[in-house]
């Protein structure tokens, strides 16, 4: 009678613990920090992909009303992915595209660009990550959309269509 007992109890704790540890994995865990609109520091210096003279972020966000900084990798298939949109968005003379080559090879990076076009007025380099860090990103490919140095729109994975579109339509305003 008193196996009988502590194997029911047993059975009752497992069953338990097993439905916690369920209801643990259905609650969404999203840790992405929700900040409001955040102002690119002016002070975050990067080398250059081509020139490797070094350059202040915010000296290429003045020419033109919006801005989209593309932080970006060629060992990156998401980034192969949303290419063709950056692309398409670099003919758009309201807006100025600054490329963040995120920890990468910089034989490779500049054989991307060259393989499927350059759609960036200017490619920075980031090899250890710290800087695009600093930025907010928390990975590749991640896209910020600004105006006057404001963060107005953060596009985490690749570019689609209809992100595409949605920029489309904020910088047409």
């Amino acid at each position: 009678m008193k196996n009988k007992k502590i194997f029911l109890i047993t059975i009752i704790i497992i069953i338990s613990i097993f439905f916690i540890l369920l209801l643990g994995l259905k609650k969404e865990q999203n840790y992405i920090p929700e900040s409001k609109l955040s102002i690119i520091k002016n002070n975050i210096s990067f080398k250059t992909l081509y020139s490797e003279e070094k350059i202040f972020l915010n000296d290429l966000l003045k020419e033109k009303p919006y801005n989209l900084i593309n932080i970006w990798a060629s060992w990156c298939a998401p980034c192969k992915e949303e290419h063709p949109y950056l692309i398409e968005l670099s003919f758009n003379d309201r807006i100025n595209l600054v490329g963040i080559n995120y920890k990468d090879n910089i034989k490779n990076a500049k054989n991307f660009l060259f393989d499927l076009g350059n759609p960036y007025k200017e490619v920075l380099v980031d090899n250890s990550g710290v800087k695009s860090i600093e930025l907010g990103a928390i990975g590749v490919p991640e896209t910020y959309l600004l105006k006057d140095n404001k963060i107005i729109k953060k596009f985490i994975g690749p570019l689609n269509k209809i992100t595409f579109d949605e920029i489309t339509e904020i910088i047409k305003k």
